[in-house]
């Protein structure tokens, strides 16, 4: 089965042009290399897909059909994620509800030492 039909038939994509368009951006991996839409998936393959700065992680364990419901998506694929992706992702959406709304016009000197400060705050390093 290829890489872009199995994505868009176990949901991780709503559409299947939408599949083939990520493959071609690069955002799809398997066993560690890029791959083309047309990229033939076994049991067994690891697959990385990037989609809203996640990189979600699964194992191939069967091919469908075709597209499966949501509650059956688990019996063809394995998801390995680390929580890590998904805490980061918290931490933008945070960010993001910090920042001036649109529209408000250039920040002004106290704005920007309060985003400054906000960076040096959240530095995990």
């Amino acid at each position: 089965m290829r890489i872009d039909k199995y994505l868009w038939c176990v949901r991780y994509f709503k559409t299947r042009n939408i599949a083939t368009t990520a493959c071609k951006k690069g955002h799809i991996k398997v066993n560690g290399a890029v791959v083309k839409p047309s990229r033939e998936v076994f049991p067994l393959d690891k697959i990385t897909v990037r989609k809203n700065q996640i990189n979600y992680q699964l194992n191939v364990t069967d091919l469908p059909k075709n597209r499966v419901g949501a509650k059956l998506v688990d019996i063809y694929r394995l998801d390995t994620t680390p929580k890590s992706e998904f805490e980061a992702q918290e931490l933008l959406k945070y960010a993001k509800d910090y920042y001036r709304k649109k529209g408000l016009g250039r920040p002004t000197k106290k704005d920007r030492r309060d985003i400054d400060g906000f960076h040096e705050e959240n530095d995990t390093d």
